[in-house]
């Protein structure tokens, strides 16, 4: 005897993964890990808006809208007042929904905790928070209203860990952190669904440094239970998974892509 009905688990095809007619704002969605990100997006059936500091790059475009999606590109500083709104407004003109929001656009600068002072600060705290709350807050508005959607916040091991050369990376992720909870909390009555990714250590340009370090190197593969670096394709199924209703009942949860680093 189950406590559910058969019809309930017979009903559960692999369409639930599907993001055809779906469309994603993906923050810094042209470059780094924000490129990954939206080619997942897009290979789910997702239209893409990438609004970035970065220029426009065609070849990208083209990658995108091979997946039979529509790229979007917008030119826009989202720390600059205004500009959040501005996004979610053109978007919700070129396309009629905002479904997805991916919280991706962040920097990290490191210095000794003793030379890291209030300029750095205020650069890292408004980029990887402030700005995430901004497109968070004018996209729930969106959401609400169609009592729909999927945001994602891009954190960090460091949402978990101390932050040793950079205290307002560690701030700023443990913020994104939290943001995600409250977030969820108030919005699951929506029917929205607020997540965000931890991944661990990838071989991205930001890491090229680590990675060329052989002392850095080797503990970043021994402090990793499967004793290797990420691969960027290994974040894209989870994104993929976080915007599909196969996560309908995943809310406010903290999805660590690190390869087992935090278990050691």
């Amino acid at each position: 005897m189950t406590d559910y009905s058969l019809k309930e688990i017979t009903d559960f095809n692999m369409d639930y993964f599907s993001l055809k007619g779906k469309t994603a704002i993906v923050t810094g969605g042209n470059t780094g890990l924000g490129q990954a990100f939206s080619l997942a997006l897009a290979k789910g059936g997702a239209n893409i808006v990438a609004p970035s500091i970065m220029p426009d790059d065609p070849a990208y475009n083209a990658l995108i809208e091979e997946q039979g999606v529509k790229m979007h590109y917008i030119s826009g500083d989202i720390t600059a007042p205004g500009v959040p709104a501005a996004i979610v407004k053109e978007t919700k003109e070129v396309f009629g929904s905002v479904d997805i929001l991916v919280n991706c656009a962040g920097i990290c600068i490191c210095e000794e905790v003793r030379e890291f002072g209030r300029e750095p600060w205020d650069k890292m705290i408004q980029i990887n928070l402030t700005a995430a709350f901004e497109m968070s807050y004018e996209t729930a508005k969106v959401m609400i209203e169609q009592k729909s959607g999927k945001m994602i916040n891009i954190c960090s091991m460091f949402s978990f860990l101390g932050g040793q050369w950079s205290p307002a990376y560690a701030a700023s992720k443990h913020g994104i952190a939290g943001l995600t909870k409250a977030y969820c909390d108030e919005l699951a009555q929506y029917n929205i669904q607020v997540n965000g990714i931890a991944p661990g250590y990838f071989q991205t340009k930001v890491a090229e440094a680590s990675v060329q370090d052989p002392a850095r190197n080797k503990w970043i593969v021994d402090h990793t239970a499967e004793g290797r670096w990420g691969k960027i394709h290994d974040l894209m199924g989870t994104t993929v998974f976080l915007a599909s209703e196969a996560s309908q009942f995943v809310n406010g949860h903290i999805l660590a892509v690190d390869g087992g680093f935090l278990t050691r």
